[in-house]
C-alpha cells in the first residue's frame, strides 16, 4: 500500500519543482517571479534551494531531457503533459543532481497521484537500465540556435554549469587582501571569484560593506565611464544598484534612477552596507525631468542606461530565458529601449559621456540598437578599448568598438555574463 503523500520525506521540495517548472513553460513566468508562491508549503531554507536547483537544471537541460524521454516511450507525451514534466524533474535529480534512482522513484511517483504512475516509473527504469547520459553541453532549442549563430556552441557549452560566485570591491587596491582572506581567486583588479554555493550573508567583509555579489562582465559597462572625479552622473534603470555601488566608489557623484519602489530599497540597503552614497529617485525614465534649483533641466557629465532587456546574457543562473524568450518579448523590449536611449541623450551635457548597456545575447537589443543611434548622429561613437577591459578577456569582446562578452568566454576559469555595452559622447 504507498505511502499517504505528506508522509514520504522530500516530496514538497519536488511538489515545489514541479510548480516552478510550470510556471515558466505554461504561463512564461521566470523563477524568481514564480519562486515565492512555489516553495510557500516548503519548510526548511535547504529544501526551498533544492527545489530551485531540481527545477533550474531541468530547464537548462530541457531540450536533452526531453529527447531522453521521447527516446523511451512509443509515443510522445504532449509537451505541456504533466507526466512529461515529472519525468524532467525525475530525470534531472538522477542526472544532474546525483540523486540515487530509488530515492528518485520514491518521491517522483508520488507527484502523479491518481495519473499514469507506472507509465513514469517503467520510461524512468528504462533509462535508468540503458544508463543514459546527457551531452557535455545542454543543446539548445533550434529558435535560439538561430538567433544566436556560431556563437551558439560556445554560448552552450558556457551555460552547462550554474555560476561562480563573483564580487566587487569596494576598494580595488584591496584586491590581494580580500583574496587571501576568502580564499578567492581575482580576475580582475576589484573583482573576487569564489566557489558557488557560498551563503553571501556570511563570508568575512559582507558586514562591514567591504563588496558586494556582481558578475564580473556587470562590472564592465560602468568600468566604460572611468573615474569620477567628483563629475555627476546619471544611473538610469539602477536596481538592484550593482553599478550605482561602482560608480560611487568609483568618485562619481551618483544619482540612481529606477521606476520600482521594491528594488529601490535594496539599492538603499547595499548603499548603506557600504558607507557609499547616492542620490535615488523612484520614477519613469520616460517622465523624469530633472531640475536644478533655478528651475532649469539638469545635465550630467556622464549617463549609464542600463536597459531593461530579455536578460538572456544572464542564462547561467536563469536558465528560463532560454524557454521564455522569443520574437515577440524581443520586439517589445527594443522600442522600449530605444526610448530610453534617446531620451538618455538628451541629459549628456556637451563634452559628456553616454554609455548603454543589456544584459542580453539578442542583436536586436545590442548591436543593432547601437548602429541605429549611430545613424541618427546626435552624439560620436566613442569606440571600447581592449585596453580598458581586464587583461583575461578574449579580444573578441572588443570587436568593432563595442563590448560584447558571452557565456561561453573564460569557460576555464568559471564563465561569465553575457553582456553587451557601447559608447558615445556628445
Amino acid at each position: 500500500m504507498p505511502k499517504p503523500q505528506q508522509s514520504v520525506p522530500g516530496l514538497p521540495a519536488r511538489q515545489a519543482a514541479l510548480r516552478l517548472l510550470d510556471a515558466v513553460l505554461r504561463r512564461g513566468e521566470t523563477l524568481d517571479q514564480a519562486y515565492p508562491h512555489a516553495v510557500q508549503r516548503v519548510g526548511e531554507f535547504a529544501d526551498k534551494a533544492l527545489a530551485r536547483a531540481i527545477a533550474s537544471e531541468a530547464l537548462r537541460w530541457l531540450t536533452d531531457l526531453d529527447a531522453l524521454i521521447d527516446g523511451a516511450t512509443q509515443r510522445n507525451l504532449p509537451g505541456d503533459a504533466k507526466a512529461r514534466s515529472v519525468l524532467r524533474i525525475m530525470c534531472a535529480q538522477w542526472l544532474r543532481l546525483d540523486t540515487p534512482p530509488h530515492a528518485v522513484i520514491a518521491t517522483g511517483l508520488p507527484l502523479l497521484e491518481g495519473g499514469p504512475r507506472r507509465l513514469a516509473h517503467g520510461v524512468f527504469s528504462a533509462l535508468v537500465k540503458r544508463e543514459v547520459r546527457l551531452p557535455e553541453a545542454p543543446s539548445l532549442p533550434e529558435a535560439v540556435r538561430e538567433r544566436w549563430g556560431e556563437k551558439a556552441d560556445a554560448i552552450a557549452a558556457g551555460m552547462a554549469l550554474p555560476p561562480p560566485l563573483d564580487l566587487s570591491l569596494r576598494d580595488p587596491a584591496a584586491t590581494e587582501e580580500w583574496t587571501e582572506k576568502l580564499g578567492a581567486v581575482s580576475l580582475a583588479p576589484g573583482h573576487l571569484r569564489l566557489p558557488r554555493g557560498q551563503s553571501v550573508e556570511t563570508l568575512e567583509g559582507y558586514g562591514k560593506g567591504a563588496w558586494w555579489a556582481q558578475d564580473l562582465a556587470a562590472r564592465l559597462p560602468a568600468s566604460l565611464l572611468g573615474p569620477g572625479e567628483g563629475r555627476r552622473v546619471l544611473d538610469l534603470c539602477a536596481a538592484p544598484g550593482g553599478k550605482t555601488l561602482q560608480l560611487a566608489a568609483a568618485g562619481w557623484q551618483v544619482t540612481a534612477l529606477d521606476i520600482s519602489k521594491r528594488r529601490l530599497e535594496r539599492v538603499r540597503e547595499n548603499l548603506d552596507r557600504t558607507g557609499l552614497e547616492a542620490e535615488i529617485v523612484r520614477a519613469d525614465a520616460l517622465k523624469w525631468r530633472p531640475k536644478l534649483e533655478d528651475g532649469s533641466e539638469a545635465v550630467f557629465d556622464a549617463v549609464l542606461l542600463d536597459a531593461p532587456c530579455t536578460a538572456t546574457g544572464t542564462l547561467r543562473r536563469h536558465p528560463d530565458v532560454i524557454h521564455r524568450i522569443g520574437p515577440r518579448q524581443i520586439e517589445h523590449l527594443t522600442q522600449l529601449q530605444a526610448d530610453l536611449l534617446a531620451r538618455a541623450a538628451d541629459w549628456v551635457k556637451p563634452g559628456g559621456t553616454l554609455v548603454y548597456a543589456v544584459c542580453s545575447l539578442e542583436r536586436e537589443e545590442g548591436e543593432a540598437q547601437a548602429e541605429a543611434f549611430d545613424a541618427e548622429g546626435a552624439m560620436m561613437p566613442l569606440p571600447v578599448n581592449a585596453s580598458e577591459l581586464p587583461d583575461v578577456l578574449p579580444a573578441e569582446a572588443s570587436e568593432d568598438g563595442y563590448l560584447r562578452t558571452h557565456p561561453g568566454m573564460l569557460a576555464e576559469q568559471g564563465g561569465l555574463d553575457g553582456f553587451f555595452a557601447a559608447r558615445w559622447q556628445k
